[in-house]
């Protein structure tokens, strides 16, 4: 009988192939006006100098890039890249002075960081050993600080001025794993305390408290006095922390590996208040004030109504893992996805125009169903090869 001659397939289960031949033929769509790009997109963050139409991403290829959303010859040339590592940059985050550098954790178990008009490579920061996975910034007593997570189950806090490493945080407690997000909680912290939130690959969110000359990791009593040194609403990882702008009490929304996007209610001690059952892994989740959008390793965008809880409709685009959500502001507020395919996409927030896209998709997809269809094998058909090739055993 005969085989395929194809060496990317020599390895490969036959549900492989078949998701990597699904995600070719979807790769051509134009759902979210895609900008290609040539490596695959691990994370991404809102460029707070243009928040209407620019974000900073993340590539595999060892680079920042700078994209703009309405320009995409602008988006994939040189100009807009910053070099430096020569591994996958895993996170990015924009702090210092006037806000004007960039920084990346990467894979070699640095951060490097660049100013962000000339691209000028700046300080590089040393100390993790092992992949860094989140960078934040945020303010102390005045001084501009950067604050790291890394696959050494390490955060490390770091004066951006001088590069010194200030403290080292890490639960001796209960076993921390890799840390995947952090967040700046912008209710507790202060201006000589930040109140910083973690999360990691197992189930437990932790909560910090980081001045210059100390830390602490914060715990909740409980009413029969039992301390909680986390926060433990998911089943498994942790990938996003996002805290709601909308209301007094600023809740914590998570998404998890376990399937859902969490409210955590700040007012009931950070325990759930509202689950979304996306159904797979969720990487990535945005707030506004009319939606909750959930996204990962299925692929689509789930737009959920905040005020009902329930699903108002899915978009399809990507073709491969979305890695992160990124709401673009100003007087037109859209949506950035990017992912693994290597692509950043841009949707509508207005419910009319969400009904548009959700028209064109139920449209066209019938007739990509149907040409798929005629590409497979019949029942018989499967019978019979099935039979062949327990002959050639």
């Amino acid at each position: 009988m005969s085989k395929s001659t194809d060496r990317g397939h020599f390895f490969e289960t036959d549900a492989e192939q078949a998701t990597a031949a699904r995600r070719a033929a979807k790769s051509s769509n134009k759902y979210g006006k895609p900008i290609a790009l040539k490596s695959k997109i691990l994370a991404a963050i809102l460029d707070p100098h243009s928040p209407s139409s620019a974000v900073f991403v993340a590539e595999s290829a060892g680079a920042v890039r700078r994209v703009n959303v309405d320009d995409e010859d602008a988006a994939i040339k040189k100009a807009a890249v910053y070099r430096g590592p020569t591994t996958p940059v895993t996170s990015v985050a924009v702090g210092g002075p006037g806000n004007k550098t960039l920084f990346a954790g990467s894979w070699d178990k640095n951060i490097w960081s660049w100013d962000i008009d000339s691209r000028t490579p700046g300080r590089k920061y040393v100390g993790h050993s092992d992949f860094v996975k989140a960078v934040v910034c945020g303010r102390l007593s005045g001084k501009d600080v950067l604050i790291s997570g890394g696959a050494d189950k390490k955060i490390i806090v770091w004066d951006v001025g001088t590069g010194a490493r200030l403290h080292t945080l890490t639960d001796s407690l209960v076993n921390m794993m890799a840390v995947q997000h952090l967040v700046v909680d912008p209710v507790e912290s202060k201006e000589d305390e930040l109140c910083l939130v973690s999360a990691s690959s197992d189930p437990h969110i932790r909560r910090w408290k980081v001045r210059l000359d100390s830390w602490e990791q914060v715990a909740e009593v409980d009413p029969d006095g039992t301390e909680k040194r986390t926060v433990l609403q998911h089943e498994t990882s942790v990938y996003k922390l996002v805290f709601d702008h909308e209301g007094d009490d600023v809740d914590l929304w998570t998404s998890s590996g376990d399937g859902t996007a969490k409210c955590l209610s700040r007012v009931k001690g950070f325990t759930s208040d509202d689950t979304l059952n996306h159904g797979d892994h969720v990487r990535a989740v945005a707030v506004t004030d009319r939606w909750i959008v959930t996204a990962g390793r299925d692929e689509d965008l789930k737009f959920w109504d905040r005020a009902s809880g329930k699903l108002y409709c899915s978009l399809a685009g990507h073709y491969d893992e979305v890695t992160d959500l990124v709401v673009l502001q100003g007087a037109r507020e859209r949506l950035c996805s990017v992912s693994i395919d290597g692509t950043v996409r841009t949707w509508p927030l207005d419910a009319p125009s969400l009904d548009a896209q959700v028209e064109e998709q139920s449209t066209v997809k019938p007739k990509e169903e149907e040409e798929k269809a005629g590409d497979l094998l019949t029942a018989e058909e499967e019978a019979e090869l099935a039979e062949l090739m327990d002959d050639d055993e």
